[in-house]
This record gives structure tokens, C-alpha cells and sequence, in this order.
């Protein structure tokens, strides 16, 4: 069980960018439910456990006097744990899924502005395999909205540049087609013509991003990646590997792209995941009224 716990907070750190605060809250969470489970005799495996025993530890969890605060974050905990689990492919159904969350704040996604991303964009340029490499990774990030545990498993056969288009693998191995401008296209081409082969020497990988012992890129390695890129183009603090998801979908939805279509792009199974976004779409939107409009100010 610790191990599935410490992979599941190494992804919420790597890709999700979760504050460290968070991440040992978390941590304590999980593990109080698993020596729970090992007193009552359960199952001692997240993998094995079956909706019974879940509904068995949320009214554990509301039997102890926890605040609402509390409550609502650890069966948050034990609900993303299962969410991670089954992306990963590590169990088939999520026995949580029925379990509804305590009601939270509405907590909106930190999104760069169209500027910045070009900073960011700027900061990776180079002829260098490794700058080739992350200037195609975050082109194609921002190009596709993609996920970064999306990107790094990106076998060769997925990508068709000639057409444009990137097949993606989302959570429960949901497979869709996203299209991408020729820009990025364009940053992919080069890394595959004249930085990969460099990456990849003798050996034969079937990954497209591929680390400097030529094996497939980890999300540790490309958080890192991002972390220097951030920083060089003063945008330090600022960006998680979520960050350039979050803001290919609010520059879509300015842009006028309909709330469907960027569901479609993202990979979300319901609508109301994507509607985050609309949030901060309005945002901008009052603030250009207040801008243009001659007694708004």
C-alpha cells in the first residue's frame, strides 16, 4: 500500500504541482486509512479494495469528529488515490466513484498569459538535442492541451505530423485524435529529424521523448526540465506541468472555441470539469470591458 501511496503523491507533486503542505497532509491521510483498514482486518491493498470496504472507511471518517475541512480533504485524498490508481491502469474499476465529496470552494487553475507562454516558448529555443526536445514538448503541450503522464507515453506510432494530428491516451486509456497547428508540428519535426537520433544513439526506443540515456522520459525528468525552463524565462513559482493545459483551454475559450469542442480536446468525460475554465474566460472578459469601455473606468 506505501508504495502505490508514495507513486500517487510523486505524480500530485511532479505533474499536478501540489503545494508540499497538501502532499504531507495527504500523505497522513492515506496512511491513517490504511492502518485503519490493516485494524479491521481489510483488504491490504488499495487494488483489492471493493466498495464495501470504502463505504465502510467514509463512515469511519464521519463516526471521529473530524471538522468539515478535514473530512472533505481526506476523502478527497482517498478518492484521487483511486482516480490515479485507475489512470495508471492499476486497477480496472473505481470503487470510490460513487462516493460523493463534501462540497468545496470553487478553486480556479493558474493560467499564463498568451506573453508569457511566449517566454516560456523562448527560454527552450536551441539546436541542441535536449533544447530541440523540450522546445517540441512544450509547443506540443500548448498546441494539444495534453497531460504531461499523456505526453511522456507518446509512442511513435501516435504522432502523424503529415496530417497534424497526435493520438492521446487519457485516464482509463481513453484514446482520442487531437489536432495541432503547424508551429508545433514544425518544433516536433525538428526534435524527431535532428535531436532525437542523437537522444536515442544505438539503442531502440518506440518513446518519442526520450531522456539523455535514451530511455523514455519520466514526469520527474520533465518537471525538472520544466522547472529550469520557468525560471530562465522569469516565470519561477508560477508553473506546474498543468499550467500550459490550463491555459491552452482559457486561450481557446477567448479565442471563441465552444465549451464542447474544448471538452473534446481535453479528454474530459463530463462538461463540467471543462466549465472551470468559463470562470476565468468571464474574468478576461470584464476586464477588457473595463478597459474599452468609456465609463468603465
Amino acid at each position: 500500500m506505501q508504495s502505490d501511496v508514495n507513486n500517487f503523491l510523486n505524480y500530485l507533486t511532479v505533474e499536478r504541482g501540489v503545494s508540499e503542505h497538501t502532499i504531507k497532509a495527504y500523505r497522513n491521510d492515506l496512511f491513517q486509512i490504511a492502518n485503519f483498514l490493516t485494524a479491521e482486518k481489510m483488504p491490504s491493498s488499495w487494488r483489492t479494495l471493493d466498495e464495501r470496504a470504502v463505504i465502510t472507511v467514509v463512515g469511519a471518517l464521519g463516526q471521529r469528529g473530524y471538522s468539515d475541512s478535514t473530512r472533505t480533504r481526506k476523502i478527497a485524498a482517498f478518492k484521487s488515490l483511486f482516480s490515479f490508481l485507475l489512470e495508471e491502469g492499476l486497477i480496472d474499476t473505481d470503487p470510490t466513484k460513487h462516493i460523493n465529496s463534501p462540497r468545496r470552494g470553487l478553486s480556479l487553475p493558474n493560467v499564463l498569459e498568451e506573453e508569457e507562454i511566449e517566454s516560456l516558448l523562448e527560454s527552450s529555443a536551441g539546436d541542441t538535442a535536449e533544447e530541440l526536445r523540450n522546445r517540441a514538448m512544450l509547443e506540443l503541450m500548448y498546441a494539444s492541451g495534453m497531460r504531461v503522464s499523456e505526453l511522456i507515453r507518446l509512442d511513435l506510432e501516435n504522432i502523424d505530423l503529415e496530417r497534424g494530428y497526435v493520438r492521446c491516451f487519457g485516464k482509463g486509456s481513453k484514446e482520442r485524435l487531437v489536432p495541432v497547428h503547424h508551429l508545433a508540428t514544425l518544433a516536433v519535426s525538428g526534435y524527431m529529424n535532428k535531436g532525437r537520433p542523437k537522444l536515442e544513439g544505438r539503442r531502440s526506443q518506440k518513446a518519442v521523448f526520450l531522456n539523455t540515456r535514451g530511455d523514455r522520459l519520466t514526469r520527474q525528468g520533465f518537471w525538472l526540465i520544466l522547472k529550469k525552463l520557468s525560471e530562465n524565462a522569469g516565470l519561477e513559482g508560477r508553473i506546474t506541468p498543468h499550467t500550459l493545459r490550463h491555459s491552452f483551454a482559457t486561450h481557446l475559450l477567448k479565442g471563441g472555441a465552444p465549451l464542447r469542442h474544448v471538452q473534446e480536446l481535453l479528454g474530459h468525460a463530463n462538461i463540467a470539469t471543462t466549465q472551470v475554465y468559463t470562470h476565468l474566460t468571464s474574468e478576461y472578459v470584464k476586464s477588457e470591458y473595463d478597459k474599452a469601455h468609456p465609463r468603465a473606468s
